[in-house]
């Protein structure tokens, strides 16, 4: 079905078109999804995130029906906002692990404990130097848009980006 029809569709039978919607978009949504959030989150918190993306677009759909421009630019954004909302809650709950529980990880998840490693040198920058480089490296942002969401100048932002690189390296370094 092409994305034309799938909003007319979804302005005439939002249900209808939402099924199709998840027909047409699963598989995009979840590489976005894995893309953003793999070795951070359960195959289940993966798959739970997906549904959580479409449920925000039936919501904005019931409620905007005339306003849909894109199905598949909505479906991204939503799917990219979301995964921020995830990504920071598993960063705030990741030291919540029971420690009789510590044994069940494997020990050569190398890519896991670098993922931890990173994250937590980028934590030691403190903010909004750690909020700075999520949106950048994570989220792919560029500066003039980071600035504007953050209330800073663009060049502040560069600023910060090349000062807060030579920080984590350095406090990379000298994890070794």
């Amino acid at each position: 079905m092409t994305e034309k029809e799938l909003i007319t569709l979804l302005s005439e039978d939002p249900r209808r078109g939402l099924e199709q919607a998840v027909r047409q978009y699963t598989p995009y949504i979840m590489k976005i999804v894995r893309t953003k959030l793999d070795g951070i989150c359960t195959k289940e918190d993966l798959e739970e995130t997906v549904s959580d993306v479409f449920m925000m677009f039936f919501r904005y759909v019931t409620e905007n029906k005339n306003e849909i421009g894109s199905v598949k630019a909505l479906l991204a954004v939503m799917s990219r906002r979301r995964c921020a909302d995830v990504y920071e809650k598993a960063l705030k709950h990741r030291d919540d692990i029971p420690i009789d529980e510590l044994a069940e990880f494997p020990a050569e998840e190398q890519r896991n404990d670098d993922r931890e490693y990173l994250n937590e040198a980028m934590h030691r920058l403190g903010q909004p130097d750690e909020e700075i480089f999520i949106r950048k490296y994570f989220f792919g942002q560029d500066s003039r848009s980071i600035a504007k969401e953050m209330g800073m100048r663009h060049n502040t932002i560069d600023k910060r980006i090349s000062r807060g690189l030579k920080k984590l390296k350095k406090i990379l370094e000298e994890g070794q």
